[in-house]
């Protein structure tokens, strides 16, 4: 059975810095077409942070963390990160790790994901 456990969540200043962590058991990342990272804030829609496809080695971002953000992986240690920098407080959010994701086009077009972790809260204060 696959497990996506998320890790490195905490609360930080605004300008600040967080790495997320996303570790899966059991399989490799790169069984999924897509492995991401999707957040919600409270009273507010999921929305995608930041995937990559695992084959072609696409990453892609939503344009409110585009040059913030970075996702990056470890093929060995089967673990995804999603480096935080510079965040705001509208970053603040719990914060899924998912795998799976769309057979083809950008990985942040659904959020149509086969596995979630259980998430990892971020909280960001001015």
């Amino acid at each position: 059975q696959v497990q996506l456990v998320e890790s490195g969540g905490g609360s930080v200043q605004a300008g600040g810095s967080l790495t997320l962590s996303c570790t899966s058991s059991g399989s490799s990342i790169h069984t999924w077409s897509c492995m991401g990272w999707f957040r919600q804030a409270p009273g507010k829609e999921r929305e995608g942070v930041a995937a990559f496809r695992s084959r072609a080695g696409s990453n892609y971002y939503a344009d409110s963390v585009k040059g913030r953000f970075t996702i990056a992986k470890d093929n060995a240690k089967k673990t995804v990160y999603l480096q935080m920098n510079n965040v705001k407080p509208e970053d603040s959010a719990m914060y899924y790790c998912a795998a799976g994701g769309p057979l083809s086009g950008g990985c942040l077009e659904n959020d149509d994901y086969d596995y979630w972790g259980q998430g990892t809260q971020v909280t960001v204060s001015s």
